[in-house]
C-alpha cells in the first residue's frame, strides 16, 4: 500500500483524479483499517496490526517520493499528522475489534468511520461538480463504503437495516447541499491588456459558457478595474477581450480547480 500510494503521488498525469485521493484523505484507509481489525483474533492482535500496518505503510510513502520531488526530504514534514494517526491506531484498532460483538454499541464504535467517509465524500462530491466525470469514482466508493459498511459487519438484521438507512439519509442530505452550492473558483484574471490598464469600457467573455462568467469590476472601491472570473468548471476555453476601440484580442484559457493558465492566441 506504501509503494502504491507514492506511485498515486508521483505519477503527474493521476493528479486531480480519484486515483489521488489516497495521497490525501483517509476513506480508503478506514477501509483497509476496517479489513485488519475484522480478521484480527483479539483486541491486541487487531490494535498491534494496525498500528503496524500504517506504521511501515506511511513513511513508506514520503520515502518514496523524495528523488521525484522538488521538496525532498522536506516532504517528511507532512508526516507529523499520519504519525499521529498512527500512534491513535493502537486504541482505535483495540476498540474497533468490538465491532465484530455484533451489538448495538458495535455500529456506534463503526459510526465515526462512517462519518470521516461521509465527510470524504461531500468534499469529492463538490469536487467532482467542477471535474466531471473526474472523481466519480471516489465519490461511488465513499457512497458505496457507507451503505455497505453496516451490512457486511454485522448479522443482526435491525442493525443492518437502520445502519444502511442512516448512511442513505446521510448520502441523500450531502448530495442535495453539494449540488445548491456547487463549488466555484473566483478569481481575478488581469488587470491591463498589452500594459493598458482595464476600464468598465472593456468587454470580456468566454467561448464555452459552460466554465462560468467573466465580467469587468473592481476588487474594492475605489480600486483599478479588473477582468473577474468565476470558474465553474476545470478545462480549456477561449478567453475574449474587447477593448473600447473596438480591438479583439483572444486567449486561451486553461482552468484548474485553484488556478488557471492565460495565454494570448497571436492572430
Amino acid at each position: 500500500m506504501g509503494v502504491y500510494t507514492a506511485l498515486m503521488a508521483i505519477i503527474p498525469q493521476l493528479r486531480y483524479t480519484s486515483f489521488h485521493t489516497i495521497t490525501a484523505t483517509l476513506e480508503v484507509w478506514i477501509f483497509i483499517g476496517i479489513l485488519i481489525i475484522m480478521n484480527a483474533e483479539s483486541p491486541k492482535d487487531s490494535a498491534l496490526k494496525c498500528f503496524v500496518f500504517f506504521l511501515i505503510s506511511q513513511p513508506l510513502i514520503y520515502l518514496l517520493q523524495v528523488p521525484f520531488s522538488w521538496q525532498g526530504w522536506g516532504l517528511f514534514r507532512y508526516y507529523g499528522f499520519w504519525f499521529g494517526l498512527t500512534v491513535l491506531c493502537l486504541p482505535m484498532g483495540y476498540i474497533g475489534y468490538f465491532i465484530k460483538k455484533d451489538k448495538w454499541w458495535g455500529y456506534l464504535i463503526l459510526l465515526p468511520m462512517i462519518l470521516l467517509t461521509a465527510g470524504s465524500y461531500a468534499s469529492y462530491l463538490r469536487t467532482f461538480t467542477f471535474y466531471a466525470p473526474k472523481y466519480l469514482l471516489i465519490c461511488l466508493f465513499c457512497a458505496g463504503a457507507m451503505i455497505l459498511y453496516p451490512l457486511a459487519l454485522f448479522g443482526d438484521k435491525r442493525i443492518r437495516a437502520v445502519g444502511a438507512a442512516v448512511s442513505g439519509a446521510i448520502l441523500v442530505g450531502l448530495t442535495v447541499l453539494v449540488m445548491l452550492n456547487p463549488y466555484t473558483y473566483s478569481t481575478e484574471l488581469t488587470g491591463s491588456i498589452d500594459g493598458n490598464p482595464v476600464t468598465e469600457d472593456y468587454k470580456v467573455s468566454l467561448k464555452d459558457g459552460r466554465f462560468g462568467d467573466v465580467s469587468i469590476r473592481r476588487a474594492e472601491p475605489g480600486g483599478p478595474y479588473l477582468i473577474h472570473a468565476d470558474f465553474k468548471k476545470a478545462g480549456k476555453t477561449v478567453l475574449t477581450v474587447e477593448t473600447p476601440e473596438g480591438e479583439t484580442k483572444e486567449y486561451e484559457l486553461t482552468i484548474e480547480m485553484n488556478t488557471y493558465k492565460l495565454n494570448e492566441i497571436k492572430k
